[in-house]
């Protein structure tokens, strides 16, 4: 499979301050990826730079085999062939759903633009919406046209930008799981920029969470949650808590809750002072059992409750449990450990 976007050893700053460190990742073509972080972390500027609006201070960008970016020498962004979806849409509003959608086609006759027009609206869902303008259309209406608009020529790259962040939480995963599916029947090749780890998880096959400027891990949603790279990523990923753990062997740990162990091997000694990631979905309740945890707090969640638990030592966990289990604040309950992951860091190693 061929390289669609390479990032390499790319690093921007302004002013003498850095605002991305030296990068490395690539996408292959018809691959989703995600650059996912908190405000601040660098992860727009990397998008700008691929999409050609920043330039870059050491390494170079390439797409398709092209090398687009190096220090000092930056192509144009129309001459990349990139398409862009921003966080406010920008659909003009003077033109219809259609014209809008076919704005960036004026190579084309005007019966390949109008077919070209007629086929995406029918892939996104707005058939019947082409006449209309932006002002009389949801958000989620015009995130379709937005990124319709931006498939139109065929770009070698769609890049998002944060693109449903003025929507609530539930319509922002539903959206990122319709527009992948739209990618997918297109074939497009995709960068994703967002702080929501929902939305990536939905949309994207790699992600990339980004700290400070730099990539942490690069990888699945399933490896980014099971397989943290280190102890940011594990904090950032996800919810769940650390538990002091001694060490057993290179594949086991003992921990308050009880043994833990994974088929591969992990570069801790016994004697060495160390913490296992708890997930909430790695305990569930067993009246029989010795380990107890009082209950904090709980937080529903529809079918789940969400339960901030204290075992003995004063240490916390997080435990999820069916609604129809329900253990007021204060309560004492048995816990049965049934992680199938491993996570453990040396106690000294902070990411």
């Amino acid at each position: 499979m061929s390289k669609r976007l390479e990032v390499e050893a790319v690093r921007i700053a302004y002013e003498g301050r850095t605002i991305v460190q030296e990068t490395t990742f690539a996408l292959d073509e018809g691959v989703i990826g995600c650059l996912l972080g908190p405000s601040g972390c660098g992860k727009t500027t990397l998008l700008r730079a691929i999409a050609g609006f920043e330039p870059i201070t050491q390494g170079e960008i390439r797409l398709h085999g092209q090398r687009v970016s190096t220090p000092g020498w930056t192509l144009a962004p129309e001459r990349r062939r990139v398409g862009m979806v921003f966080q406010d849409f920008a659909l003009f509003p003077h033109l219809t759903v259609a014209d809008n959608v076919g704005f960036g086609l004026r190579q084309l006759t005007s019966r390949e633009r109008r077919d070209r027009v007629a086929a995406l609206l029918r892939l996104v869902g707005m058939e019947q919406a082409k006449r209309r303008y932006p002002h009389e259309l949801s958000g989620g209406m015009q995130q379709r046209v937005a990124l319709a608009r931006a498939m139109a020529p065929r770009p070698e790259i769609l890049l998002l930008d944060e693109p449903f962040s003025s929507m609530d939480a539930a319509l922002r995963e539903q959206l990122a799981r319709e527009v992948r599916d739209v990618l997918e029947r297109e074939g497009v090749t995709a960068l994703l920029v967002t702080h929501d780890q929902l939305e990536a998880f939905a949309m994207a096959d790699r992600i990339g969470v980004l700290s400070q400027g730099e990539i942490q891990q690069w990888a699945s949603a399933f490896e980014l949650y099971h397989q943290p790279a280190n102890r940011l990523v594990a904090d950032f990923i996800g919810q769940g808590a650390f538990l002091p753990a001694e060490p057993v062997d290179a594949h086991s740990v003992m921990t308050e809750l009880g043994r833990l162990s994974s088929a591969s091997g992990h570069d801790l000694n016994p004697g060495t002072p160390a913490e296992a990631l708890i997930r909430p979905d790695d305990l569930v309740d067993d009246p029989a059992s010795q380990i107890r945890a009082s209950v904090i707090e709980r937080a529903f969640r529809g079918a789940e409750y969400l339960y901030r638990l204290r075992l003995p030592s004063g240490s916390e966990v997080l435990c999820l449990l069916p609604s129809h289990h329900q253990y007021a604040p204060g309560a004492d309950i048995g816990l049965r450990l049934e992680a199938k992951h491993l996570v453990v860091f040396a106690s000294r190693d902070r990411g």
